[in-house]
């Protein structure tokens, strides 16, 4: 029997941009050349793991000066995603709605989050190192945005079947999810992104109805598409926009 070998972990480090935080991860590994990457949740830097200690220092200011260049010039808009931290005080701009955020330190042990009217309340650990932290707040802001949310969006999806598909729905379902913005399962459970919350009303609309449709063709065939089609004659814009825009759709 064969093992695979156990890939060593990232580096969690970050590369300062102005004032912002971009999270980066670091792989050591065996590979040929240096690789710089920028993603939804940070940059990555993948390095041959037999480089000299001084080329590989020389790879990592190589890196964030890379990062510095690409945050750069894409913008604030396309780039606000990447890095985003939040302090007592901000508010967060989710659709229509605007949350205060209230961040408490505290010395236990993991992290946590309420809504109280539109205030958000954060109780953060201050025992985990920051890149932690991070990933924990995005998954908690999802979290408790989504619960607001729902009613909302389970109301969008019956109505939207209603009016193209008749078809029956178990369940919808928020989550916080970055590698896909919706999906639909042969039981009729439709899980939709939280990210999908920063797009237009429109362009919610075409996930809902590219999801719905999946109820009569679980796939991607002409028929399946002529259904999304008949729904929403112009969801190429929409499906344009998120290609576009992916970016600026997170917490």
């Amino acid at each position: 029997m064969f093992f695979k070998k156990k890939q060593p972990k990232p580096e969690q480090t970050f590369v300062e941009v102005g004032e912002r935080r971009i999270p980066a991860k670091i792989y050591t590994e065996m590979r040929r050349g240096v690789r710089f990457s920028l993603g939804k949740n940070g940059a990555i830097l993948r390095m041959p793991v037999l480089l000299p200690l001084g080329i590989k220092q020389q790879e990592l200011e190589r890196f964030k000066a890379w990062v510095t260049q690409k945050i750069e010039e894409k913008g604030p808009e396309d780039s606000h995603a990447l890095g985003k931290t939040y302090r007592d005080g901000d508010q967060l701009q989710v659709g229509a709605k605007t949350y205060i955020l209230k961040i408490d330190w505290t010395s236990n042990k993991t992290h946590s989050a309420r809504l109280h009217s539109k205030t958000i309340h954060l109780r953060l650990t201050q025992s985990d190192n920051e890149a932690n932290r991070t990933k924990a707040v995005r998954q908690l802001l999802s979290r408790v945005v989504a619960q607001d949310f729902q009613a909302e969006m389970e109301r969008r999806v019956h109505e939207l079947n209603h009016l193209f598909f008749q078809k029956n729905v178990k369940s919808v379902m928020l989550k916080y999810n970055t590698s896909n913005w919706g999906s639909c399962s042969s039981k009729a459970n439709i899980n939709l992104s939280t990210c999908l919350l920063f797009a237009p009303d429109d362009v919610v609309d075409y996930v809902i109805i590219h999801e719905l449709a999946h109820l009569v063709e679980m796939n991607h065939s002409s028929r399946f598409w002529k259904l999304v089609e008949d729904a929403m004659p112009d969801f190429k814009e929409k499906k344009k926009w998120l290609k576009q825009n992916w970016q600026a759709c997170n917490f």
